[in-house]
C-alpha cells in the first residue's frame, strides 16, 4: 500500500454533489479542524511534498479534493471544519458539501479525524465521532502535530483521549502522528492498507456470481 499510496494523483475538487467522481469501488476521507494539518498528513502519507496544497492560512481547501491511488481507491481531503474567520455563508456552504459527502458518498469506507495533539476533542471533534458511530463507519484518529510537544505531554493526551473516548462507549484506533517528522507514518499507512483490503474483499464477494 506505501508503494500504491506514492503514486497517488490528483483527481478532482468537487463543489458540488454532481462533481463527485464516478466508478470508484472505495474511499478513506480525511477530515478534522482546519489547522489539524489533513493536507500535511495526506502528502507524508503519500510521500509526496505537493499532492494536497497546504497552507498557513486554515481553511484554504474549501473544495472536496479527490485523490485516486491504483484501481479503483481514492484518498478524498474534506474541507477543514471549524474556522471561525471564514464568512458565514462560506461555512454554510463547507457544511453542505460535507453532508452532502458524509451522507451520501457509498464508496466511503473509512475516516481519518486529524486531531491537533495540544487541542483534542473540541465539540466539533465529538459531533464527528458520534455521526461516524452512528453510520457504523470505521474511524482512526490522528494526534497530530505530535513534534510540537514533548514525550510527556504525547503520553498524557493519548492516555486522556483514549480514557474519553472509552468512557463514552466509542471504539476506534488512535495514535500520536506528525508530517513534518514521520512520527506514526507506517502506523497510519498500516491502517490505510487494512480499511482498504477489506473494503476490496467486500466488494469482490459482492460481484461474486451465485
Amino acid at each position: 500500500m506505501t508503494t500504491i499510496l506514492s503514486k497517488a494523483q490528483f483527481l478532482r475538487s468537487a463543489s458540488s454533489e454532481k462533481d463527485f467522481p464516478n466508478n470508484i469501488a472505495a474511499e478513506i476521507a480525511f477530515c478534522g479542524r482546519s489547522n489539524a494539518g489533513k493536507s500535511s498528513a495526506i502528502n507524508a502519507l503519500c510521500n509526496q511534498n505537493s499532492l494536497a496544497r497546504t497552507s498557513k492560512t486554515p481553511g484554504r481547501t474549501q473544495l472536496i479534493n479527490f485523490f485516486k491511488l491504483d484501481g479503483d481507491t481514492c484518498l478524498v481531503d474534506l474541507p477543514g471544519y471549524g474556522y471561525a474567520k471564514a464568512p458565514v455563508k462560506v461555512q454554510q456552504q463547507w457544511q453542505k458539501l460535507m453532508e452532502a459527502y458524509l451522507m451520501h458518498r457509498k464508496p466511503l469506507c473509512g475516516l481519518v479525524l486529524l486531531m491537533d495533539i495540544r487541542h483534542p476533542l473540541t465539540e466539533i471533534d465529538w459531533t464527528m465521532i458520534r455521526w461516524t458511530d452512528h453510520n457504523h463507519l470505521p474511524l482512526y484518529i490522528l494526534l497530530t502535530k505530535a513534534d510540537k510537544v514533548n514525550r510527556n505531554h504525547t503520553v498524557k493526551t493519548m492516555t486522556q483521549v483514549s480514557s474519553k473516548l472509552e468512557q463514552e462507549g466509542f471504539d476506534c484506533g488512535i495514535q500520536t502522528f506528525s508530517a513534518t517528522k514521520k512520527v506514526g507514518l507506517s502506523q497510519a499507512q498500516n491502517k490505510i492498507r487494512s480499511w482498504f483490503n477489506f473494503a476490496m474483499t467486500d466488494e469482490n464477494e459482492k460481484k461474486r456470481p451465485g
